[in-house]
């Protein structure tokens, strides 16, 4: 079977980005059934998306389908994966113990995605020289040393919203240059720094409202 032809990678969007991974666990799902191949028109069906799209998505990791074949699943598992970084170990540190911090701790999956905390850091004496999944929770006035030592670049941040910017000011002090914000705080950093905010609260704001949409278009009905 022929391989995918491998093209020039290209600068993804932040909406493929967004996508590529839900093709990429469709893809998983399809290789464990024992399907080899697979065509976009297949993953656009399945995934209730255009597919022109799913093709200029997966152009944009350097493969391409063959004609009439598509693409050899195997192989484009592999693309997207070493496209998302998924096959390298990404370190970082986890700042913020409490309910979502140990939640976090304790989901499996992450080192899958690339993602692989190595510690935990709090300021709450009750939980410093605990450990979950694994994971050692140590003080706060430690982060920096450690930072710069072991050369973590990335931080998943879920203390509370009251201390959000001071600690940030913190984690940039100490080298660190991506930062994973689950707090709901619009943080301050300098333009070297990368912040990916992720908001529960909106997304609950969302749901709910789009919930309430839906009962008032049923009730006029």
């Amino acid at each position: 079977m022929e391989a995918p032809q491998n093209t020039k990678r290209t600068k993804a969007s932040e909406p493929t980005l967004k996508r590529l991974p839900r093709y990429l666990h469709y893809l998983q799902k399809a290789q464990d059934k024992g399907i080899l191949t697979i065509s976009a028109p297949v993953i656009g069906k399945e995934l209730q998306c255009d597919p022109t799209q799913v093709v200029k998505d997966l152009a944009t990791t350097g493969v391409k389908g063959r004609p009439r074949i598509g693409y050899n699943i195997h192989e484009l598992i592999q693309t997207i994966e070493s496209f998302l970084g998924y096959n390298r170990a990404n370190e970082a540190f986890l700042v913020g113990a409490g309910n979502l911090g140990m939640a976090m701790m304790s989901y499996p999956d992450f080192q899958r995605f690339g993602l692989k905390i190595v510690a935990a850091f709090d300021t709450n004496r009750d939980k410093i020289g605990r450990s979950r999944s694994g994971i050692n929770i140590l003080h706060m006035n430690k982060f920096q040393d450690l930072a710069r030592r072991l050369q973590v670049r990335i931080a998943v941040l879920t203390v509370p919203h009251t201390v959000a910017q001071e600690v940030t000011d913190l984690l940039v002090a100490s080298g660190i240059e991506a930062i994973w914000n689950l707090t709901p705080s619009q943080l301050q950093v300098p333009e070297h720094v990368i912040v990916q905010n992720t908001s529960m609260y909106a997304n609950v704001t969302l749901l709910l409202k789009k919930l309430q949409e839906k009962d008032e278009s049923e009730s006029v009905q």
